[in-house]
């Protein structure tokens, strides 16, 4: 399982992405700039496509 968070306007300064596997629950916390809708498409690519 996994979530995605946009990086907000105001005081919300990065993106944050969560997996949950069966090694335990990884939180990452990401640049601004990174296209996190991007990568979450990757993630569900890999997912659904396994």
């Amino acid at each position: 399982m996994w979530s995605s968070e946009n990086a907000g306007k105001l005081l919300d300064f990065n993106a944050e992405l969560e997996l949950w596997t069966r090694a335990g629950h990884i939180k990452i916390k990401l640049d601004k700039k990174v296209d996190i809708r991007r990568l979450d498409k990757l993630i569900a690519w890999a997912v659904l496509n396994a």
